[in-house]
């Protein structure tokens, strides 16, 4: 029997967790969801999720388990920590490192999921053949990762690259981080839930979004919408499309980046979004940079981003220990 190297990648998210077997050319092999109980104490979940995991290894008995990879909100890969998730009940430091080393001697590595997400594109995505890119994740949020020269920049904390935390408008919507007026307010599916409503506020145009209750309109609801020609469905993405880009522009002179990423929910809507994006992140580039930047779709699967990113950060791990 020939035996298979594999990765656990772990996606931990406000509502379900995932947890997927993963090679080293970023084939999910099988994978598994959990509720994540966003009010249960972290060592439960963790418990869980080992279940889980031994579960999907049961079904697979030449497969040797080589390490684990997790993306989380507002983890540190410098500490292997969960501190204070916006979406999670864990109240300050949470050792999810520690927690999963007491089911399993493999190595454990944890960071963001948006940070994540990029390395997953580096490895097995859109972002293959690049070295200096930038991944944006458009969900509930807007997270984001920095590749440059094919390493992601975590900074002096493990913090660094929020990039949805810039200031898009000064004074602006209230942020969940206690700010004003930071991108995620606007670029974001929560944030074009906002946009559309203060389109509905400042215009008279009918659009069939006018009956829908905030809590719950979706980002998909005005996708549709805008597809069907609704013009305040329309403006919302030109105007989210605009935020985007210019601030993208303005992140662009930090790392010099070849192509910017997108991904995650929002990214649905295809070239409602895209194409806004990309024309104000032309016209506000630097002259520097014009012509030089390539705006991408993620390259990888919806479904097993979170998992394969997670299990991309096991696999680079891997090999800079052997590389050490």
């Amino acid at each position: 029997m020939t035996t298979e190297e594999l990765v656990i990648g772990v996606d931990i998210g406000g509502t379900n967790t995932t947890v997927g077997l993963v090679d080293r050319n970023g084939h999910l092999h099988d994978d598994a969801t959990v509720p994540t109980r966003a009010d249960e104490a972290a060592p439960r979940l963790i418990a869980r999720l080992d279940e889980s995991i031994r579960g999907l290894l049961a079904r697979r008995p030449a497969a040797r388990m080589k390490g684990i990879g997790i993306g989380a909100p507002n983890a540190n890969y410098y500490r292997g920590t969960v501190e204070s998730p916006p979406n999670l009940s864990w109240k300050g430091v949470t050792d999810v490192v520690g927690l999963f080393r007491r089911y399993s001697e493999v190595p454990v590595v944890i960071t963001n999921d948006a940070n994540a997400a990029a390395i997953g594109e580096l490895l097995f995505g859109a972002g293959k053949g690049l070295k200096d890119f930038i991944v944006i994740t458009l969900g509930t949020g807007l997270g984001s990762g920095l590749i440059v020269n094919g390493e992601l920049v975590y900074g002096h904390d493990g913090f660094a690259g929020e990039l949805g935390h810039m200031t898009a408008r000064p004074g602006g919507r209230e942020c969940g981080c206690g700010r004003r007026g930071c991108l995620e307010t606007y670029c974001s599916a929560t944030g074009i839930c906002r946009t559309v409503y203060e389109l509905l506020a400042d215009r008279r145009a009918e659009s069939e979004l006018r009956g829908i209750a905030f809590n719950d309109l979706t980002a998909k609801m005005i996708s549709d919408a805008a597809e069907r020609g609704d013009t305040i469905a329309r403006e919302a993405f030109a105007v989210t499309g605009e935020i985007l880009g210019t601030k993208l522009a303005d992140s662009v002179v930090h790392t010099s980046p070849a192509a910017i990423i997108l991904s995650g929910g929002l990214t649905a809507a295809g070239t409602l979004i895209f194409e806004p994006t990309a024309l104000h992140l032309e016209r506000h580039l630097l002259n520097i940079f014009k012509g030089k930047v390539k705006l991408l779709p993620s390259g990888l699967k919806e479904r097993g981003a979170g998992v394969l990113g997670a299990a991309a950060l096991a696999w680079t791990e891997l090999e800079k220990s052997h590389s050490r």
